[in-house]
């Protein structure tokens, strides 16, 4: 019984090991004064410097940027809807087929999406002129479909934990639908729908795949640009690159995590208060 504890946390430990080293190697060496990668050449700041001037890689930033925060607020609009259709509406026409369809990106291959994407669109400018060309709306479009998936799975579980019983009590005592949505299943789900945003945020941000069938001239994401750069091999400047948007990440899970936090332990005081006066 004592032996299974310390195999538990050798592994554990091993798992972020190979993780994680990659990581922190990678943020050291951005830190590094050699031209080459992988050897160390005293401390320098020079490669965060030529970062900011880079005309190429701050473009391809600020339309990556661009496109994941507009697909992630679109998805989890959508995502959010979706979810609460198949949690709260137990039969309507059609639901097993619904779920299939929401839950079939989860197990299918990122290259049948997007080549699916792909065929998508060049049969929508065949037929209705529409996109005329692959870019910045085509890739976001993408994104959308791929990264809903993720919201409304969060959001489906995030309900199916929840007691419904308080949104039933509500409408008897006169609530119309919409305010019963906008008081108590909004503030409910919404630790999962910051999450949901933040993963569709994420999905977005590095994806490769997808956004290679979907994107087309002029249109260089960052997670393209460096993929690009990678195949003629890692120079300084990309470690520089990724060790700023590691660094821009925690920080935001960081601050999500304490705001859901508090939100949490606020809405559990309420309804402690709550409980109280009415008992």
């Amino acid at each position: 019984m004592r032996q299974r504890p310390v195999f538990l946390i050798t592994m554990l430990c091993f798992g972020f090991a190979f993780f994680y080293i990659p990581i922190l190697s990678m943020m050291v060496y951005s830190f590094n004064g050699s031209r080459l990668a992988t050897v160390w050449g005293g401390f320098s700041v020079k490669w965060y410097v030529s970062l900011l001037s880079n005309r190429q890689i701050l473009k391809a930033v600020m339309l990556s940027l661009q496109i994941a925060v507009t697909s992630a607020t679109f998805a989890t609009i959508l995502g959010t809807m979706a979810g609460i259709a198949i949690a709260r509406f137990k039969t309507f026409r059609g639901r097993t087929l619904f779920s299939g369809l929401i839950t079939a990106p989860l197990v299918m291959p990122e290259v049948i999406t997007g080549i699916a994407s792909l065929m998508l669109f060049i049969l929508m400018a065949e037929y209705i002129g529409w996109p005329a060309q692959r870019g910045v709306t085509t890739v976001t479009l993408a994104h959308i479909t791929f990264s809903m998936v993720f919201v409304s799975t969060i959001v489906h579980s995030r309900l199916v934990q929840t007691d419904d019983s308080i949104e039933e009590a509500a409408m008897d005592l006169g609530s119309r639908p919409w305010q019963v949505m906008k008081d108590i299943t909004l503030p409910v789900i919404s630790p999962a729908i910051v999450s949901g945003w933040l993963l569709a945020f994420t999905i977005s941000l590095d994806d490769v795949v997808i956004t290679n069938f979907t994107t087309g001239p002029g249109t260089t994401t960052l997670p393209i640009l460096i993929w690009s750069k990678v195949k003629l091999g890692v120079t300084p400047d990309v470690n520089a690159l990724a060790t700023i948007m590691v660094c821009i990440v925690g920080i935001g899970i960081t601050i999500a995590g304490i705001i859901l936090t508090r939100a949490e332990k606020r809405r559990d005081l309420d309804a402690q208060l709550a409980y109280q006066a009415n008992k």
